[in-house]
């Protein structure tokens, strides 16, 4: 569902592309969204969370957990604080589960669809955690506004402030909302475009186009690994340390993927430095000539794990030489 406000997605790819579809020219919103993500302007962060959206159980769990337990204001999308039973009762849910249930009793197999979605914004430490509630605020009332009911919640019990946001899968007309990719990539943008309202300084770009490429991990396995209770990255650093210790990292195949979308980057960007400077704009050709520059060398997973490793030992090298030396 666009927006009448929707800003363009900027498509780094489109300048490095040979023939009829390579683009040009900058627009005055290309070039700010360039001059945001060479200075490095923090980048604001859309999650959707996957699990427990399809039966009312995992759905009160979840209130229950962004409420605190009562502790936190569920705010709706009528401006009004509601309990969690209040707003259970409100959207009644209980009828959309019971009707999902007849129209899966025929079928196997099949997953019964979500009766909510739960996405995650979130922004980096020492933002103000009022004007993220605010940018939140209005990029549902710009998105959803009588068409899908909504609640959310401010959190600040982490260093990032983030606000969680549930949403009713199916509105009133039985319409239900989908979530692909290119949606969720044009509700960061837009989450960026309330923010810079605010005075926040906030970006939206694909990682690639910063040069980052380490992908983000699913909900579970992020939350269990801030836990210490990750089963999935104490494997993969269990893997990574015995290839170490035989004296040979095994290079996972994605790795070929990541050096060629590195250096059609990189081909990007000197195509934009150049269009810039024919633009006028010779000073931001030279800062983005010096972010393309100091892009940190691609690496996936298991490399990262072992340069985490190598930099535990060198570090505890340091620490027993320095012990000696006292």
């Amino acid at each position: 569902m666009a927006s009448q406000f929707n800003e363009p997605m900027f498509d780094l790819l489109s300048y490095a592309r040979r023939g009829p579809g390579r683009r040009d020219s900058l627009s005055p919103t290309d070039i700010r969204q360039v001059a945001r993500t060479a200075g490095r302007t923090p980048e604001v962060m859309v999650k959707i969370l996957s699990r427990g959206a399809n039966d009312l159980t995992a759905v009160r769990k979840h209130l229950d957990y962004i409420g605190r337990k009562g502790k936190v204001d569920l705010e709706t999308d009528d401006g009004e604080k509601r309990t969690l039973d209040e707003l259970l009762d409100d959207w009644d849910l209980d009828l959309d589960e019971t009707r999902h249930q007849s129209e899966l009793s025929a079928t196997d197999g099949r997953q019964p669809p979500r009766l909510v979605h739960k996405v995650l914004f979130s922004m980096p430490a020492g933002t103000p955690p009022a004007k993220v509630l605010t940018g939140v605020q209005n990029f549902c009332r710009e998105e959803f506004a009588l068409k899908h009911r909504y609640a959310m919640a401010l959190h600040t019990d982490e260093p990032h402030p983030h606000v969680h946001v549930v949403i009713k899968a199916t509105n009133e007309q039985g319409l239900r909302l989908n979530i692909r990719n290119a949606v969720r990539r044009q509700w960061r943008s837009d989450f960026a475009r309330h923010l810079r309202a605010l005075g926040v300084p906030a970006n939206a770009t694909d990682r690639y186009v910063r040069g980052e490429t380490l992908s983000g991990k699913l909900d579970s396995i992020y939350r269990a690994n801030q836990r210490g209770q990750s089963t999935h990255m104490r494997e993969r650093r269990e893997t990574v340390a015995r290839e170490l210790k035989d004296g040979k990292l095994r290079i996972e195949p994605g790795k070929v993927g990541m050096l060629r979308t590195r250096s059609e980057v990189r081909e990007a960007w000197k195509v934009v430095c150049d269009i810039l400077v024919a633009q006028g704009q010779s000073d931001l050709a030279d800062q983005v000539r010096q972010f393309s520059r100091n892009m940190a060398p691609p690496m996936t997973e298991k490399e990262s794990i072992a340069v985490q490793f190598v930099k535990q030992i060198r570090g505890h090298s340091e620490r027993e030489r320095d012990a000696r030396n006292r």
